[in-house]
Formats: C-alpha cells, structure tokens, sequence
C-alpha cells in the first residue's frame, strides 16, 4: 500500500526538513506542531503573499498537488524562491506559505543543558480571580495539567483559556524584576532566582516536589 500525502503530513515533513527532525517526531495535527515549535523557540509564521514572496533561507510554500488532491507543502529557499523538496509532487501555482522563525531572536539559539543552573524559588503569588489582585503565599497544592490551588487557572476563572499547555503555572525570573527596579504586578505563580527560565522550555524540571516541563 502506497502512503498517502495530506498537506498536514507534507507540511510535519517540511517543518521536520527546515528544524533537522525526524519526521515522526513532528505533530500531524497544527496546533500540537506549534506547540511542538514553541518548544524548541520557534514559531510558523503565516506569509501574506506568498506567491511573490522570496526568503534567502528555506520556507515553506503551500501548492497543488499534481494529482489534483489539494495543497501540499514544499520546502523552498533563495532569492528569487524554487522549490528544493517537494514530497508530494506538486504544480508551480503557490497557495500560502509559512516561514519557520524564533519565537525571540534574542533568545535564540537556547543554552546547552549545562547552562540551565540550578535555581531557587523566591516567591509563589495567586490571584483567584483574573482582575483580582495577587496574594503572596508561603506554600501551594499544584494540581497536575490545570495549576496551583486558588489560582485563577486552575479555577477556570484567568483571562485566557485554561487548560492549554502552558498555561497551568508561569515562571518569572527575579532578576528581570529587579531590573524593572520597582515593585509591578507581574501575576506570574513562581518567582524564580538564578536559572534560565528561556532555556527550561522543551525541558523538564522540578519545582520542589512538582515535575514539570517548559512549554513556552
């Protein structure tokens, strides 16, 4: 039986070309590929016009499929752009596109694990409700997948969404405060002294007796 292409499985394929991943390892579904890319500091940027677009470094182009089953992804690259693998067998026509960027050029490349460091918790801050104000406490009950105890997030009551990965618990690096040089409402759980917080995503740790992994 011959696999069938989808333009959710040529586009995993590009991203996993451009990123230098296996195949396999990237997600099908497009939500759970960003997340996958938040992971590793990257993103998928959508190209408004991608027909005439040209990037000197390899992005992905959305074009028909020869056999007439619907957008397939390519990956392209140069000034002015060409195709430079193309899994699917497509038609020059290009549909969309997307280039795969740092989330945060200053942050990029991430540490090796060995600069990570060992941190230490200085603060863990609550709010119950998503205009309410923060409550520092000495002590909190985490609750897998959905975040602390008498936080908002975990009571489904923040201004985002819960439940996301991701959102559950957020870190904030001491440092950075003092850097700010005044006191601000900065509504993040944990305040954290003397890691990389950038270099935690994709990774997992622990935070006292709580396992836990970086998503973004």
């Amino acid at each position: 039986m011959v696999a069938q292409h989808s333009e959710s499985s040529t586009l995993a394929a590009c991203v996993a070309q451009i990123v230098g991943a296996a195949a396999a390892d990237v997600p099908l579904d497009l939500d759970k590929l960003r997340l996958w890319l938040a992971e590793r500091g990257l993103g998928l940027v959508p190209v408004a016009d991608a027909e005439g677009f040209s990037w000197a470094g390899p992005w992905i182009a959305l074009r028909p499929a020869r056999d007439g089953g619907g957008p397939r992804a390519v990956v392209m690259f140069g000034v002015p752009s060409g195709p430079i693998w193309d899994p699917a067998g497509t038609t020059e026509e290009v549909l969309g596109g997307h280039v795969v960027a740092p989330l945060d050029v200053a942050a990029w490349p991430p540490p090796p694990v060995a600069e990570v460091g060992v941190g230490v918790v200085e603060a863990l801050v609550l709010a119950p409700a998503a205009e309410a104000p923060v409550v520092q406490v000495e002590e909190a009950v985490a609750v897998p997948d959905r975040g602390l105890e008498g936080d908002r997030y975990a009571a489904d009551a923040g201004t985002f969404a819960s439940g996301r990965p991701g959102s559950a618990l957020t870190l904030v690096d001491a440092a950075v405060l003092d850097a700010l040089g005044r006191e601000i409402d900065h509504r993040r759980n944990v305040v954290v002294r003397g890691t990389d917080l950038n270099a935690l995503v994709g990774r997992e740790f622990t935070l006292g007796e709580v396992h836990c992994r970086g998503r973004r």
